[in-house]
Protein backbone atom coordinates (compact mmCIF):
# COMPACT_ATOMS: atom_id res chain seq x y z
CA UNK A 1 0.00 0.00 0.00
CA UNK A 2 2.81 2.43 0.91
CA UNK A 3 4.65 1.58 -2.29
CA UNK A 4 1.62 2.44 -4.43
CA UNK A 5 1.29 5.77 -2.61
CA UNK A 6 4.92 6.66 -3.39
CA UNK A 7 4.58 5.64 -7.03
CA UNK A 8 1.50 7.84 -7.41
CA UNK A 9 3.26 10.75 -5.71
CA UNK A 10 6.26 10.45 -8.04
CA UNK A 11 4.00 10.24 -11.10
CA UNK A 12 2.18 13.43 -10.07
CA UNK A 13 5.47 15.24 -9.49
CA UNK A 14 6.82 14.29 -12.93
CA UNK A 15 3.59 15.34 -14.62
CA UNK A 16 3.70 18.69 -12.82
CA UNK A 17 7.30 19.31 -13.85
CA UNK A 18 6.46 18.39 -17.43
CA UNK A 19 3.56 20.84 -17.55
CA UNK A 20 5.73 23.61 -16.11
CA UNK A 21 8.33 23.03 -18.81
CA UNK A 22 5.72 23.16 -21.56
CA UNK A 23 4.34 26.44 -20.33
CA UNK A 24 7.68 28.25 -20.54
CA UNK A 25 9.25 26.71 -23.64
CA UNK A 26 7.57 28.96 -26.19
CA UNK A 27 8.09 32.72 -26.09
CA UNK A 28 5.18 35.01 -26.84
CA UNK A 29 4.92 35.97 -30.52
CA UNK A 30 6.38 39.33 -31.47
CA UNK A 31 3.77 41.87 -32.49
CA UNK A 32 4.09 45.18 -34.30
CA UNK A 33 3.84 48.26 -32.10
CA UNK A 34 1.03 50.78 -32.34
CA UNK A 35 1.79 54.36 -33.43
CA UNK A 36 2.88 56.64 -30.59
CA UNK A 37 0.98 59.82 -29.69
CA UNK A 38 3.65 62.00 -31.32
CA UNK A 39 3.23 60.37 -34.76
CA UNK A 40 2.04 62.74 -37.47
CA UNK A 41 -1.20 61.83 -39.25
CA UNK A 42 0.35 60.25 -42.35
CA UNK A 43 2.95 58.26 -40.39
CA UNK A 44 0.19 57.04 -38.03
CA UNK A 45 -1.93 55.86 -40.97
CA UNK A 46 1.02 54.06 -42.55
CA UNK A 47 1.90 52.33 -39.28
CA UNK A 48 -1.69 51.18 -38.72
CA UNK A 49 -1.87 49.81 -42.29
CA UNK A 50 1.53 48.15 -41.87
CA UNK A 51 0.44 46.57 -38.60
CA UNK A 52 -2.64 45.08 -40.28
CA UNK A 53 -0.50 43.65 -43.08
CA UNK A 54 1.98 42.30 -40.52
CA UNK A 55 -0.81 40.54 -38.61
CA UNK A 56 -1.96 38.97 -41.89
CA UNK A 57 1.54 37.63 -42.51
CA UNK A 58 2.12 39.88 -45.52
CA UNK A 59 5.69 40.73 -44.53
CA UNK A 60 6.79 42.47 -47.75
CA UNK A 61 3.72 44.71 -47.92
CA UNK A 62 4.11 45.53 -44.21
CA UNK A 63 7.79 46.32 -44.78
CA UNK A 64 6.87 48.85 -47.47
CA UNK A 65 4.34 50.58 -45.21
CA UNK A 66 6.79 50.79 -42.30
CA UNK A 67 9.49 52.14 -44.62
CA UNK A 68 7.10 54.83 -45.85
CA UNK A 69 6.23 55.72 -42.25
CA UNK A 70 9.95 56.20 -41.52
CA UNK A 71 10.28 58.40 -44.61
CA UNK A 72 7.42 60.54 -43.27
CA UNK A 73 8.75 60.74 -39.70
CA UNK A 74 12.21 59.30 -39.19
CA UNK A 75 12.24 59.64 -35.39
CA UNK A 76 9.48 57.07 -34.74
CA UNK A 77 11.05 54.21 -32.80
CA UNK A 78 7.92 52.12 -33.32
CA UNK A 79 8.24 52.40 -37.11
CA UNK A 80 11.88 51.28 -36.99
CA UNK A 81 10.99 48.39 -34.66
CA UNK A 82 8.09 47.26 -36.85
CA UNK A 83 10.24 47.52 -39.97
CA UNK A 84 12.88 45.38 -38.24
CA UNK A 85 10.24 42.75 -37.39
CA UNK A 86 9.19 42.60 -41.05
CA UNK A 87 12.77 42.45 -42.29
CA UNK A 88 13.49 39.65 -39.84
CA UNK A 89 10.52 37.68 -41.18
CA UNK A 90 11.82 38.24 -44.72
CA UNK A 91 15.27 36.93 -43.75
CA UNK A 92 17.03 40.29 -44.16
CA UNK A 93 18.81 40.09 -40.83
CA UNK A 94 21.52 42.70 -41.48
CA UNK A 95 18.90 45.34 -42.30
CA UNK A 96 16.74 44.19 -39.37
CA UNK A 97 19.65 44.61 -36.96
CA UNK A 98 20.14 48.23 -38.07
CA UNK A 99 16.48 49.10 -37.41
CA UNK A 100 16.24 47.25 -34.07
CA UNK A 101 19.21 49.26 -32.84
CA UNK A 102 17.83 52.51 -34.29
CA UNK A 103 14.51 51.87 -32.51
CA UNK A 104 16.34 51.35 -29.21
CA UNK A 105 18.37 54.52 -29.72
CA UNK A 106 15.22 56.54 -30.41
CA UNK A 107 13.33 55.17 -27.40
CA UNK A 108 15.69 54.61 -24.47
CA UNK A 109 12.92 53.87 -21.97
CA UNK A 110 10.61 51.80 -24.18
CA UNK A 111 10.29 48.46 -22.38
CA UNK A 112 8.88 46.47 -25.30
CA UNK A 113 11.70 47.51 -27.61
CA UNK A 114 14.49 47.16 -25.07
CA UNK A 115 13.28 43.80 -23.75
CA UNK A 116 12.60 42.28 -27.15
CA UNK A 117 14.52 39.07 -27.90
CA UNK A 118 15.52 40.29 -31.39
CA UNK A 119 17.22 43.39 -30.01
CA UNK A 120 19.07 41.26 -27.48
CA UNK A 121 20.11 38.95 -30.31
CA UNK A 122 21.32 41.71 -32.63
CA UNK A 123 22.40 44.50 -30.32
CA UNK A 124 25.04 44.65 -27.66
CA UNK A 125 22.39 45.49 -25.10
CA UNK A 126 23.30 45.23 -21.43
CA UNK A 127 20.73 43.77 -19.09
CA UNK A 128 18.83 46.28 -17.02
CA UNK A 129 20.67 47.00 -13.78
CA UNK A 130 19.42 44.87 -10.94
CA UNK A 131 18.09 46.76 -7.96
CA UNK A 132 18.80 45.19 -4.59
CA UNK A 133 15.72 43.42 -3.35
CA UNK A 134 14.14 45.01 -0.32
CA UNK A 135 13.59 42.79 2.67
CA UNK A 136 10.00 41.57 2.67
CA UNK A 137 7.79 43.15 5.27
CA UNK A 138 6.30 40.61 7.62
CA UNK A 139 2.80 41.20 8.92
CA UNK A 140 2.26 41.77 12.62
CA UNK A 141 0.27 38.96 14.19
CA UNK A 142 -1.29 39.40 17.59
CA UNK A 143 0.74 37.83 20.35
CA UNK A 144 3.86 36.97 18.33
CA UNK A 145 5.47 40.31 17.64
CA UNK A 146 4.62 43.87 16.98
CA UNK A 147 6.78 44.96 14.06
CA UNK A 148 6.63 41.86 11.94
CA UNK A 149 9.16 39.92 13.91
CA UNK A 150 8.86 37.20 16.49
CA UNK A 151 9.06 38.10 20.11
CA UNK A 152 6.87 39.50 22.76
CA UNK A 153 6.30 42.94 21.26
CA UNK A 154 3.01 44.72 21.69
CA UNK A 155 0.81 45.86 18.89
CA UNK A 156 -1.05 42.67 18.02
CA UNK A 157 -4.78 42.72 17.38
Amino acid sequence: MKRRWWVNLLAWCFMGWGMLGCATDKPAPLVALEPPPNANELARTLLVEGNQLFMEGRWEAARRQFQLAIEQQSDLAEAHYNLALSLDRLGETAKAKKHYIEAANLAPGHKVIWNSPPLRRYGNVPDAPQQPAAAPALPAFGGIGGAGGLGGGAGGY
